[in-house]
Protein backbone atom coordinates (compact mmCIF):
# COMPACT_ATOMS: atom_id res chain seq x y z
CA UNK A 1 0.00 0.00 0.00
CA UNK A 2 2.95 2.37 0.57
CA UNK A 3 3.15 3.57 -3.03
CA UNK A 4 3.90 7.18 -4.02
CA UNK A 5 1.21 9.54 -5.23
CA UNK A 6 0.98 9.66 -9.02
CA UNK A 7 2.05 12.82 -10.86
CA UNK A 8 -0.81 13.28 -13.33
CA UNK A 9 -1.84 16.93 -13.01
CA UNK A 10 -0.80 19.69 -15.41
CA UNK A 11 -1.15 23.46 -15.29
CA UNK A 12 -4.64 23.56 -16.82
CA UNK A 13 -6.32 21.21 -14.37
CA UNK A 14 -4.48 22.65 -11.39
CA UNK A 15 -5.53 26.19 -12.33
CA UNK A 16 -9.14 25.05 -12.80
CA UNK A 17 -8.94 23.43 -9.36
CA UNK A 18 -7.76 26.70 -7.82
CA UNK A 19 -10.44 28.78 -9.55
CA UNK A 20 -13.12 26.29 -8.53
CA UNK A 21 -12.08 26.32 -4.89
CA UNK A 22 -12.09 30.12 -4.72
CA UNK A 23 -15.25 30.76 -6.70
CA UNK A 24 -17.16 27.97 -4.96
CA UNK A 25 -20.68 28.68 -3.76
CA UNK A 26 -19.79 31.87 -1.86
CA UNK A 27 -19.99 34.31 -4.75
CA UNK A 28 -23.65 33.40 -5.18
CA UNK A 29 -24.46 35.07 -1.85
CA UNK A 30 -21.48 37.34 -1.12
CA UNK A 31 -22.08 39.97 -3.79
CA UNK A 32 -25.07 41.40 -1.99
CA UNK A 33 -23.25 41.66 1.33
CA UNK A 34 -20.30 43.49 -0.24
CA UNK A 35 -22.67 45.82 -2.11
CA UNK A 36 -24.38 46.64 1.18
CA UNK A 37 -21.06 48.09 2.41
CA UNK A 38 -19.50 49.48 -0.77
CA UNK A 39 -22.56 50.40 -2.84
CA UNK A 40 -21.89 50.74 -6.55
CA UNK A 41 -18.18 50.60 -5.76
CA UNK A 42 -18.42 46.88 -4.87
CA UNK A 43 -16.28 45.89 -7.91
CA UNK A 44 -13.49 48.06 -6.51
CA UNK A 45 -13.81 46.24 -3.16
CA UNK A 46 -13.39 42.89 -4.88
CA UNK A 47 -10.36 44.05 -6.83
CA UNK A 48 -8.78 45.49 -3.67
CA UNK A 49 -9.46 42.20 -1.90
CA UNK A 50 -7.60 40.40 -4.67
CA UNK A 51 -4.67 42.78 -4.19
CA UNK A 52 -4.76 42.13 -0.42
CA UNK A 53 -4.63 38.38 -1.05
CA UNK A 54 -1.81 38.68 -3.60
CA UNK A 55 1.18 39.01 -1.19
CA UNK A 56 0.21 35.86 0.69
CA UNK A 57 -0.43 34.06 -2.61
CA UNK A 58 3.07 35.06 -3.73
CA UNK A 59 4.49 33.76 -0.44
CA UNK A 60 2.77 30.43 -1.04
CA UNK A 61 4.11 30.43 -4.60
CA UNK A 62 7.74 30.78 -3.46
CA UNK A 63 7.36 28.31 -0.62
CA UNK A 64 5.78 25.78 -3.00
CA UNK A 65 9.04 25.70 -4.98
CA UNK A 66 11.14 25.38 -1.81
CA UNK A 67 9.08 22.51 -0.36
CA UNK A 68 6.88 20.93 -3.06
CA UNK A 69 5.12 18.35 -0.92
CA UNK A 70 1.67 17.45 0.39
CA UNK A 71 0.63 19.16 3.63
CA UNK A 72 2.20 22.29 2.18
CA UNK A 73 1.36 24.77 4.94
CA UNK A 74 2.48 22.33 7.64
CA UNK A 75 5.76 21.78 5.80
CA UNK A 76 6.28 25.53 5.35
CA UNK A 77 5.65 26.34 9.01
CA UNK A 78 7.66 23.39 10.28
CA UNK A 79 10.65 24.34 8.13
CA UNK A 80 10.55 28.10 8.61
CA UNK A 81 9.69 28.21 12.32
CA UNK A 82 11.68 25.04 13.16
CA UNK A 83 8.78 23.42 14.99
CA UNK A 84 7.39 20.06 13.99
CA UNK A 85 4.77 20.31 16.73
CA UNK A 86 3.48 23.56 15.26
CA UNK A 87 3.56 21.98 11.80
CA UNK A 88 1.30 19.14 12.96
CA UNK A 89 -1.08 21.60 14.64
CA UNK A 90 -1.28 23.63 11.43
CA UNK A 91 -1.87 20.50 9.37
CA UNK A 92 -4.66 19.32 11.65
CA UNK A 93 -6.21 22.81 11.62
CA UNK A 94 -6.20 22.88 7.81
CA UNK A 95 -7.68 19.39 7.57
CA UNK A 96 -10.37 20.13 10.15
CA UNK A 97 -11.28 23.45 8.55
CA UNK A 98 -11.51 21.77 5.15
CA UNK A 99 -13.70 18.92 6.38
CA UNK A 100 -16.05 21.11 8.41
CA UNK A 101 -16.42 23.77 5.72
CA UNK A 102 -17.00 21.03 3.11
CA UNK A 103 -19.76 19.67 5.32
CA UNK A 104 -21.38 23.09 5.45
CA UNK A 105 -21.10 23.50 1.68
CA UNK A 106 -22.58 20.03 1.16
CA UNK A 107 -25.53 20.97 3.36
CA UNK A 108 -25.98 24.21 1.41
CA UNK A 109 -25.75 22.45 -1.94
CA UNK A 110 -28.40 19.94 -0.90
CA UNK A 111 -30.56 22.89 0.14
CA UNK A 112 -30.40 24.18 -3.44
CA UNK A 113 -30.96 20.66 -4.77
CA UNK A 114 -34.19 20.22 -2.83
CA UNK A 115 -35.51 23.36 -4.50
CA UNK A 116 -35.09 21.68 -7.87
CA UNK A 117 -35.77 18.00 -7.10
CA UNK A 118 -38.09 16.35 -4.55
CA UNK A 119 -35.43 14.50 -2.52
CA UNK A 120 -34.85 14.07 1.21
CA UNK A 121 -32.06 16.24 2.60
CA UNK A 122 -30.34 13.64 4.79
CA UNK A 123 -30.35 10.93 2.12
CA UNK A 124 -29.07 13.41 -0.49
CA UNK A 125 -26.20 14.47 1.79
CA UNK A 126 -25.15 10.87 2.35
CA UNK A 127 -25.45 9.82 -1.30
CA UNK A 128 -23.74 12.89 -2.77
CA UNK A 129 -21.01 12.80 -0.12
CA UNK A 130 -20.34 9.11 -0.74
CA UNK A 131 -20.24 9.66 -4.51
CA UNK A 132 -17.68 12.46 -4.17
CA UNK A 133 -15.55 10.34 -1.84
CA UNK A 134 -15.61 7.54 -4.41
CA UNK A 135 -14.39 9.92 -7.12
CA UNK A 136 -11.61 11.18 -4.82
CA UNK A 137 -10.50 7.58 -4.16
CA UNK A 138 -10.51 6.56 -7.84
CA UNK A 139 -7.81 9.02 -8.82
CA UNK A 140 -6.56 12.58 -8.64
CA UNK A 141 -6.84 13.03 -12.42
CA UNK A 142 -10.46 11.90 -12.29
CA UNK A 143 -11.16 14.12 -9.29
CA UNK A 144 -9.66 17.27 -10.79
CA UNK A 145 -11.20 16.55 -14.21
CA UNK A 146 -14.64 16.39 -12.59
CA UNK A 147 -13.81 19.52 -10.58
CA UNK A 148 -12.87 21.25 -13.84
CA UNK A 149 -16.28 20.35 -15.29
CA UNK A 150 -17.98 21.75 -12.17
CA UNK A 151 -15.84 24.90 -12.44
CA UNK A 152 -16.82 25.34 -16.08
CA UNK A 153 -20.51 25.12 -15.12
CA UNK A 154 -19.97 27.67 -12.31
CA UNK A 155 -18.17 30.11 -14.57
CA UNK A 156 -20.81 29.67 -17.27
CA UNK A 157 -23.50 30.61 -14.75
CA UNK A 158 -21.55 33.68 -13.68
CA UNK A 159 -20.97 34.62 -17.32
CA UNK A 160 -24.73 34.48 -17.92
CA UNK A 161 -25.28 36.79 -14.96
CA UNK A 162 -22.71 39.25 -16.34
CA UNK A 163 -24.33 39.07 -19.79
CA UNK A 164 -27.79 39.69 -18.33
CA UNK A 165 -26.57 42.60 -16.22
CA UNK A 166 -24.63 44.19 -19.08
CA UNK A 167 -27.69 44.17 -21.35
CA UNK A 168 -30.20 45.51 -18.83
CA UNK A 169 -31.32 49.05 -18.17
CA UNK A 170 -29.11 50.50 -15.42
CA UNK A 171 -30.61 50.92 -11.95
CA UNK A 172 -31.17 54.39 -10.54
CA UNK A 173 -28.35 53.93 -8.01
CA UNK A 174 -25.94 53.31 -10.87
CA UNK A 175 -27.18 56.32 -12.82
CA UNK A 176 -26.90 58.57 -9.76
CA UNK A 177 -23.25 57.45 -9.36
CA UNK A 178 -22.93 57.95 -5.63
CA UNK A 179 -19.64 59.54 -4.47
CA UNK A 180 -16.73 57.35 -3.49
CA UNK A 181 -17.04 56.19 0.13
CA UNK A 182 -13.61 54.97 1.18
CA UNK A 183 -14.86 53.49 4.45
CA UNK A 184 -17.54 51.45 2.67
CA UNK A 185 -15.10 50.29 0.01
CA UNK A 186 -12.66 49.23 2.75
CA UNK A 187 -15.27 47.30 4.71
CA UNK A 188 -16.45 45.67 1.51
CA UNK A 189 -12.87 44.68 0.64
CA UNK A 190 -12.38 42.98 4.03
CA UNK A 191 -15.56 40.98 3.49
CA UNK A 192 -14.66 40.21 -0.12
CA UNK A 193 -11.21 38.97 0.98
CA UNK A 194 -12.82 35.79 2.26
CA UNK A 195 -14.01 35.02 -1.29
CA UNK A 196 -10.36 34.59 -2.30
CA UNK A 197 -9.51 31.99 0.33
CA UNK A 198 -8.74 28.76 -1.51
CA UNK A 199 -5.57 29.48 -3.48
CA UNK A 200 -3.63 27.91 -0.62
CA UNK A 201 -5.19 24.50 -1.37
CA UNK A 202 -3.14 24.30 -4.56
CA UNK A 203 0.14 23.68 -2.71
CA UNK A 204 -1.22 20.50 -1.12
CA UNK A 205 -1.37 18.91 -4.59
CA UNK A 206 2.40 19.26 -5.03
CA UNK A 207 3.22 15.55 -5.07
CA UNK A 208 0.71 14.86 -7.86
CA UNK A 209 1.71 17.74 -10.15
CA UNK A 210 3.94 17.44 -13.19
CA UNK A 211 6.93 19.82 -13.01
CA UNK A 212 5.85 21.20 -9.60
CA UNK A 213 8.59 23.85 -9.38
CA UNK A 214 7.13 25.56 -12.45
CA UNK A 215 3.47 24.54 -12.33
CA UNK A 216 2.64 25.35 -8.70
CA UNK A 217 3.50 29.08 -8.65
CA UNK A 218 1.94 29.62 -12.07
CA UNK A 219 -1.32 27.92 -11.04
CA UNK A 220 -1.55 29.97 -7.84
CA UNK A 221 -1.06 33.31 -9.57
CA UNK A 222 -3.16 32.55 -12.66
CA UNK A 223 -6.12 31.27 -10.61
CA UNK A 224 -5.98 34.35 -8.36
CA UNK A 225 -5.93 36.66 -11.39
CA UNK A 226 -8.83 34.85 -13.08
CA UNK A 227 -10.92 34.91 -9.91
CA UNK A 228 -10.28 38.63 -9.40
CA UNK A 229 -11.54 39.41 -12.90
CA UNK A 230 -14.61 37.16 -12.50
CA UNK A 231 -15.53 38.74 -9.16
CA UNK A 232 -15.07 42.24 -10.55
CA UNK A 233 -17.33 41.56 -13.55
CA UNK A 234 -20.04 39.79 -11.54
CA UNK A 235 -20.20 42.50 -8.89
CA UNK A 236 -20.28 45.19 -11.63
CA UNK A 237 -23.25 43.48 -13.29
CA UNK A 238 -25.03 43.19 -9.95
CA UNK A 239 -24.70 46.80 -8.78
CA UNK A 240 -25.45 48.10 -12.29
CA UNK A 241 -28.70 46.14 -12.54
CA UNK A 242 -30.35 45.88 -9.12
CA UNK A 243 -31.18 48.71 -6.67
CA UNK A 244 -28.69 48.55 -3.81
CA UNK A 245 -31.32 48.18 -1.10
CA UNK A 246 -32.74 45.08 -2.77
CA UNK A 247 -29.31 43.67 -3.59
CA UNK A 248 -28.00 44.02 -0.05
CA UNK A 249 -31.11 42.40 1.48
CA UNK A 250 -31.28 39.44 -0.92
CA UNK A 251 -30.14 35.92 0.04
CA UNK A 252 -29.79 35.05 -3.66
CA UNK A 253 -28.44 38.23 -5.25
CA UNK A 254 -27.36 36.70 -8.55
CA UNK A 255 -30.79 35.21 -9.11
CA UNK A 256 -32.14 38.70 -8.43
CA UNK A 257 -29.83 40.11 -11.10
CA UNK A 258 -31.17 37.62 -13.64
CA UNK A 259 -34.80 38.22 -12.71
CA UNK A 260 -34.38 42.00 -12.83
CA UNK A 261 -32.58 41.92 -16.17
CA UNK A 262 -34.35 39.11 -18.00
CA UNK A 263 -37.57 38.42 -16.08
CA UNK A 264 -38.97 34.99 -15.23
CA UNK A 265 -37.48 32.65 -12.63
CA UNK A 266 -33.84 31.80 -12.10
CA UNK A 267 -34.08 28.13 -11.15
CA UNK A 268 -31.15 27.33 -13.40
CA UNK A 269 -28.94 29.35 -11.05
CA UNK A 270 -30.05 27.09 -8.20
CA UNK A 271 -28.93 24.12 -10.29
CA UNK A 272 -25.59 25.79 -10.97
CA UNK A 273 -25.21 26.51 -7.26
CA UNK A 274 -25.49 22.75 -6.67
CA UNK A 275 -22.54 22.20 -9.03
CA UNK A 276 -20.63 24.96 -7.24
CA UNK A 277 -21.24 23.27 -3.90
CA UNK A 278 -20.21 19.83 -5.19
CA UNK A 279 -17.04 21.38 -6.59
CA UNK A 280 -16.21 22.91 -3.22
CA UNK A 281 -16.85 19.66 -1.38
CA UNK A 282 -14.74 17.56 -3.77
CA UNK A 283 -11.89 20.07 -3.67
CA UNK A 284 -11.83 20.08 0.13
CA UNK A 285 -11.93 16.28 0.37
CA UNK A 286 -8.96 16.04 -2.01
CA UNK A 287 -7.07 18.79 -0.19
CA UNK A 288 -7.64 17.58 3.38
CA UNK A 289 -6.70 13.99 2.54
CA UNK A 290 -3.40 15.19 1.04
CA UNK A 291 -2.68 17.16 4.20
CA UNK A 292 -3.16 14.00 6.29
CA UNK A 293 -0.96 12.10 3.82
CA UNK A 294 1.79 14.70 4.24
CA UNK A 295 1.47 14.75 8.03
CA UNK A 296 1.94 10.98 8.02
CA UNK A 297 5.44 11.54 6.67
CA UNK A 298 6.27 14.01 9.43
CA UNK A 299 5.09 12.21 12.56
CA UNK A 300 5.10 8.47 13.38
CA UNK A 301 1.74 8.77 15.16
CA UNK A 302 0.09 9.55 11.81
CA UNK A 303 2.21 7.27 9.62
CA UNK A 304 -0.83 5.12 8.82
CA UNK A 305 -2.14 7.96 6.63
CA UNK A 306 1.09 8.18 4.60
CA UNK A 307 0.01 5.37 2.31
CA UNK A 308 -1.26 5.47 -1.25
CA UNK A 309 -3.05 2.78 -3.20
CA UNK A 310 -0.80 1.18 -5.85
CA UNK A 311 -3.86 0.86 -8.09
CA UNK A 312 -5.37 4.33 -7.77
CA UNK A 313 -2.35 6.34 -6.62
CA UNK A 314 -4.46 8.12 -3.99
CA UNK A 315 -4.31 8.17 -0.15
CA UNK A 316 -7.36 5.94 0.27
CA UNK A 317 -7.46 5.73 4.08
CA UNK A 318 -7.04 9.49 4.51
CA UNK A 319 -9.69 10.14 1.84
CA UNK A 320 -12.22 7.80 3.50
CA UNK A 321 -11.65 9.41 6.90
CA UNK A 322 -12.04 12.93 5.55
CA UNK A 323 -15.09 11.93 3.53
CA UNK A 324 -16.78 10.43 6.59
CA UNK A 325 -16.04 13.59 8.57
CA UNK A 326 -17.53 15.74 5.80
CA UNK A 327 -20.77 13.73 5.70
CA UNK A 328 -21.10 13.76 9.51
CA UNK A 329 -20.51 17.51 9.61
CA UNK A 330 -23.15 18.04 6.93
CA UNK A 331 -25.65 15.99 8.92
CA UNK A 332 -25.00 17.23 12.45
CA UNK A 333 -22.78 20.34 12.73
CA UNK A 334 -24.57 23.71 12.99
CA UNK A 335 -23.17 26.12 10.42
CA UNK A 336 -24.23 29.53 11.71
CA UNK A 337 -20.72 30.73 12.62
CA UNK A 338 -18.79 28.28 10.49
CA UNK A 339 -17.54 30.73 7.86
CA UNK A 340 -16.08 33.06 10.47
CA UNK A 341 -14.33 30.29 12.40
CA UNK A 342 -12.91 28.71 9.24
CA UNK A 343 -11.67 32.06 7.96
CA UNK A 344 -10.01 32.82 11.31
CA UNK A 345 -8.17 29.48 11.24
CA UNK A 346 -6.96 30.01 7.67
CA UNK A 347 -5.90 33.60 8.31
CA UNK A 348 -3.88 32.41 11.32
CA UNK A 349 -2.13 29.96 9.00
CA UNK A 350 -1.51 32.77 6.49
CA UNK A 351 0.24 34.79 9.20
CA UNK A 352 2.42 31.81 10.17
CA UNK A 353 3.33 30.98 6.55
CA UNK A 354 4.38 34.57 5.82
CA UNK A 355 6.46 34.68 9.00
CA UNK A 356 8.03 31.33 8.13
CA UNK A 357 9.00 32.58 4.67
CA UNK A 358 10.58 35.73 6.12
CA UNK A 359 12.80 33.55 8.33
CA UNK A 360 13.51 31.03 5.59
CA UNK A 361 14.52 33.73 3.09
CA UNK A 362 17.04 35.11 5.57
CA UNK A 363 18.30 31.64 6.36
CA UNK A 364 18.52 30.14 2.85
CA UNK A 365 18.12 32.37 -0.24
CA UNK A 366 17.18 30.49 -3.40
CA UNK A 367 17.78 31.03 -7.10
CA UNK A 368 14.42 29.76 -8.42
CA UNK A 369 11.06 31.49 -8.12
CA UNK A 370 11.79 34.28 -5.67
CA UNK A 371 9.86 37.28 -4.34
CA UNK A 372 11.20 40.38 -2.56
CA UNK A 373 11.35 40.27 1.25
CA UNK A 374 8.77 43.08 1.36
CA UNK A 375 6.10 40.72 -0.02
CA UNK A 376 5.87 38.28 2.93
CA UNK A 377 6.23 41.23 5.33
CA UNK A 378 3.22 42.89 3.68
CA UNK A 379 1.41 39.55 3.63
CA UNK A 380 1.97 39.18 7.39
CA UNK A 381 0.59 42.65 8.11
CA UNK A 382 -2.46 42.29 5.84
CA UNK A 383 -3.29 38.77 7.04
CA UNK A 384 -2.92 39.80 10.68
CA UNK A 385 -5.22 42.76 10.10
CA UNK A 386 -7.84 40.61 8.40
CA UNK A 387 -7.50 38.05 11.22
CA UNK A 388 -8.13 40.74 13.85
CA UNK A 389 -11.29 41.81 12.01
CA UNK A 390 -12.44 38.18 11.64
CA UNK A 391 -11.93 37.49 15.35
CA UNK A 392 -13.72 40.74 16.27
CA UNK A 393 -16.64 39.58 14.18
CA UNK A 394 -16.81 36.29 16.11
CA UNK A 395 -16.91 37.97 19.53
Amino acid sequence: MNAPLKRRIGLGLLTAYGVGVMVGAGIYVLVGAVAADAGIWAPVSFLIAGIIAAPTALSYAEFSTRLPEAAGEAAFVGQGLSSQALAVIVGFAISAAGAVSAGAVLRGGVGYLTQVLPVGSELAMICLGAALVAVAVLGVLESLALAAVFTAVEVLGLALVVWAGAGSAPAQDWIAAEPVALTGIGLGAVLAFFAFIGFEDIVNMAEEVERPLVTLPRAILISLAITSVVYGLVSWAAVRTVPLAQLGASESPLALVWQTARGGNAEFLSAIAVFAALNGVLAQIVMASRVLFGLGRRTPALAVFHTASPRFGTPVLATLLVGAAVILCALFVPVARLAGVTSAILLSVFVLVNLALIIEKRRAPQAGFRIPMAVPVLGTVLSAGALAIAVWGLL
